[in-house]
C-alpha cells in the first residue's frame, strides 16, 4: 500500500467519525416528545415527530454532501502532490515503477552465462578499439624516449577520463530511467555536462599542475602539459558520457550495456592522442627539440 492509499483511508475514517458525531448532535437538537392518550394531540405529535425526522434527515444529507465534497478536495490535493496509487495516471510513480520491478525480477532470474553472452559481444568490440591506444603510443615512441616523465601520467589521465565519463554516464542513465529527461532533451543535457566537465578539468588542472611541479619534482614543461590536458580530457569524457546514452536510445540499443564501455574506449583513445599532441606543442613553446 503506498502513501496515497494510506492518506485516503485515513481521511475516510475521519470523515466517518465526523458523520457519526454530526448525527448525534443533530438528534440531540431534536428531542422526542412524550406521547399522549388523546387522539388529536397524538396526531399533532406525530406530525411534529415526522417533521423533526425530516429535518434531521435533511441535515444528515447536507452533512454527507459537504463531507463528500471535502474528500474530493483532499483527493485532488493528493493528486497534485503526487500521492496517488500505482495504477493512476498521475504522480511520480506509476507504470515506470512497475516496469522497474519487472526488470529487476527479470535480471535476478537470468543465469550468469546469459548475462555474459549478452555482454561479451560489445566488450569484444570495445577491446579491439582500445588497441588504438597501442598504435598511439607507438607513434609517439620517440617523444616518450626523450621525455620519460610523460609516461608517468598516461595511467593517471586514462583513469581520470574514465572517472569523469563514468560519473556522467551514471547521472544521465539515472535521469533517463526516472523519466526526468527524454530524447529531445539531449542537446541541453550534453551542453550542460560538457561545460561541467570543462569546469572540473580547469579546476583540477590549476590545482594538480603546481602540486606535481613543486612537490613531486616534475619538470615545468610536463606540468604545463598536464595542466592543459586535464580540461580537454574532462570535457571529452563528459561530452561522450552524456552523448552515448542518448545515441543508444535513438538507435534502439541498450545504454546500460553499451554506454560505459563505449565511453571508456573512446575517452582512452582520444585522451591519449590529445595528451601527446598537446605535449608536442608545449615542448616547442619551451624550445625543447623532439
Amino acid at each position: 500500500m503506498d502513501r496515497g492509499q494510506r492518506h485516503m483511508r485515513l481521511f475516510s475514517l475521519f470523515a466517518g467519525v465526523f458523520l457519526v458525531l454530526e448525527s448525534s448532535e443533530a438528534l440531540k437538537r431534536f428531542p422526542t416528545i412524550p406521547s399522549s392518550s388523546s387522539s388529536s394531540p397524538a396526531n399533532m405529535l406525530g406530525k411534529k415527530s415526522s417533521q423533526s425526522e425530516s429535518a434531521v434527515l435533511s441535515e444528515l444529507k447536507e452533512t454527507i454532501r459537504k463531507q463528500a465534497a471535502h474528500i474530493e478536495d483532499l483527493n485532488a490535493q493528493l493528486k497534485q502532490n503526487g500521492f496517488v496509487s500505482r495504477g493512476g495516471s498521475a504522480g511520480h510513480h506509476g507504470s515506470s515503477d512497475t516496469a522497474s520491478a519487472d526488470e529487476l525480477a527479470l535480471y535476478l532470474s537470468k543465469p550468469f552465462y546469459s548475462l555474459a553472452r549478452h555482454r561479451v559481444g560489445w566488450l569484444s568490440f570495445f577491446l579491439f578499439s582500445l588497441s588504438g591506444t597501442a598504435f598511439i603510443v607507438h607513434s609517439f615512441e620517440k617523444t616518450l624516449e626523450r621525455q620519460l616523465e610523460l609516461a608517468y601520467f598516461v595511467p593517471l589521465l586514462a583513469g581520470h577520463g574514465g572517472n569523469t565519463g563514468g560519473q556522467t554516464v551514471g547521472t544521465v542513465l539515472s535521469a533517463i530511467s526516472s523519466g526526468a529527461v527524454r530524447l529531445q532533451d539531449a542537446p541541453k543535457v550534453i551542453l550542460k555536462e560538457a561545460l561541467s566537465g570543462l569546469s572540473v578539468g580547469l579546476t583540477l588542472g590549476m590545482v594538480f599542475g603546481p602540486i606535481i611541479h613543486y612537490f613531486l619534482g616534475i619538470s615545468s614543461h610536463v606540468s604545463v602539459v598536464i595542466m592543459c590536458t586535464l580540461p580537454l580530457v574532462s570535457t571529452i569524457a563528459a561530452t561522450l558520457g552524456s552523448t552515448i546514452p542518448f545515441g543508444c536510445l535513438a538507435l534502439g540499443l541498450d545504454p546500460s550495456v553499451i554506454a560505459a564501455p563505449a565511453m571508456t574506449s573512446f575517452v582512452d583513445v582520444s585522451g591519449l592522442m590529445s595528451y601527446f599532441l598537446i605535449a608536442n606543442q608545449i615542448f616547442r613553446l619551451f624550445g625543447i627539440d623532439l
